[in-house]
């Protein structure tokens, strides 16, 4: 049941945790889901949560350690025991039980392995162990459904009653060979509709996708968007299956990404939450805020190259902020298109020249109707031709120029192997603040003959 959680129930929950109230807990969570347990979570302090946790059955407190975030759980669970923790994991798939053992120390992390009964899941978990966090082998979980080609099809519905315990979710059944070789994917709708005595190979489908555990996890993200895929098996260099990714693994991936793109593109370059420390968040801000003030201080002291023709001319200086916002807000917009297709691993090198017209062809269209809108407000509150020119003339060639540039530099530094995420923030700004300044000022100088 999804409920909606108050400051009011919070405090009724905190005024029943000091109290030892436990059935209040237990029947007002009865019906909610571990997510909501979650977020109430979220608001009390570690000694109050793991009291609620230790009220749970461990089957809803497994969903709930699976959902906490990583800085949160990683205290969470020093109020823990072994033995506790190792309960919590027998229960979880076993990339979940990894993750949350990556976050512990070595010495809990072999108490709590050696706690696991389950002596299979002890075992997929130790294997899971090997592979780093961002890559496949890190991201894939060990619980599938596979059945050998040679087996029958009544064989392989007895597998699966047996196997479909440890699955949460049976997206697709893997064929595999006696070497264990992933051969194809038969669906259980075809194997309930077949004999029983029909081999699989028979009824499966040999066109599978599949992928590396050694490949990324950007990797992973671009193949299952590609293909529109709510799994994917992952195999070794030698095709032997080893497990297979969800969609929800995926997600998470995407998440992450997303939020580091806009942390990069806001010019924060670190991974801060908002209850981080104030000096965390600070060092994540200033390297950002350094360069575009350094790049302001450039600003101002190009102006003063033009300070001769501002003073002949002041009305050059109302439409300075015009130019620089204009020519920074084309560029961080031709940069985020550019950053998305690199994200989304779309090849975008083979057709350059035919992306690079288009981009050409917008911002020529965007430059003439942006140029001509400030020439007729210019020469309608101004009355002077000339200016209305140098304003407009400008505005066109920093549109043009804040484009190409937007569009181009994000892919050369994909090509030096630098997140071109970084490339729509100050960077970019700063240096379409400097040559948009130039421009409008060497135009004035050539119009006005300053």
């Amino acid at each position: 049941m999804q409920v909606e959680i108050t400051r009011e129930y919070i405090e009724q929950v905190e005024e029943a945790i000091a109290r030892k109230d436990q059935d209040f807990i237990l029947e007002s969570m009865a019906g909610m889901y571990p997510a909501d347990i979650t977020t109430v979570l979220y608001e009390l302090d570690a000694t109050e949560s793991k009291y609620v946790m230790d009220l749970l059955p461990p089957e809803v407190g497994s969903e709930i350690l699976s959902d906490l975030d990583y800085d949160i759980r990683k205290d969470f669970l020093d109020n823990f025991t072994s033995q506790e923790i190792a309960r919590y994991l027998n229960l979880m798939d076993s990339d979940d039980a990894v993750d949350i053992l990556n976050e512990q120390s070595v010495q809990i992390r072999e108490e709590v392995l050696a706690l696991i009964d389950n002596e299979e899941k002890a075992a997929a978990i130790l294997d899971l162990l090997h592979y780093e966090e961002d890559c496949a082998g890190g991201l894939m979980a060990k619980e599938l459904i596979k059945v050998n080609q040679n087996w029958r099809v009544r064989q392989c519905i007895e597998e699966i009653r047996r196997q479909a315990e440890d699955v949460e979710r049976i997206y697709t059944v893997y064929v595999v060979d006696n070497r264990d070789i992933l051969v194809g994917r038969v669906s259980v709708k075809a194997l309930l509709l077949s004999k029983d005595d029909v081999l699989v190979k028979d009824i499966s489908n040999p066109d599978v996708i599949s992928i590396e555990s050694f490949r990324d996890e950007n990797e992973v993200v671009g193949v299952m968007q590609k293909y529109d895929l709510e799994a994917v098996p992952v195999v070794n260099i030698q095709g032997r299956l080893l497990g297979r990714i969800t969609i929800d693994d995926v997600i998470d991936v995407m998440q992450e990404q997303a939020e580091l793109s806009r942390q990069l593109m806001t010019g924060i370059t670190e991974n801060v939450e908002e209850d981080d420390t104030v000096f965390r968040i600070s060092r994540s801000r200033l390297p950002w805020l350094i360069i575009g003030m350094v790049g302001g201080l450039m600003a101002a002291q190009f102006m003063g190259f033009f300070e001769g023709d501002i003073a002949l001319l002041p009305a050059l200086a109302l439409f300075v902020p015009l130019i620089t916002a204009t020519g920074g807000n084309v560029g961080i917009q031709s940069s985020s298109i550019i950053i998305q297709t690199l994200a989304s691993n779309t090849v975008i090198f083979d057709n350059l020249s035919e992306r690079m017209l288009k981009v050409l062809l917008v911002a020529l269209l965007n430059a003439v109707i942006i140029s001509m809108l400030v020439f007729l407000f210019t020469y309608l509150f101004k009355g002077d031709i000339k200016l209305s020119m140098v304003v407009s003339i400008a505005l066109f060639s920093v549109v043009m120029l804040a484009s190409l540039m937007g569009t181009i530099m994000p892919m050369i530094l994909d090509k030096f192997g630098i997140n071109p995420a970084v490339a729509a923030g100050p960077f970019i700004t700063t240096a379409n603040d400097l040559l948009g300044l130039g421009i409008y000022f060497g135009i004035a100088h050539w119009l006005y003959s300053l």
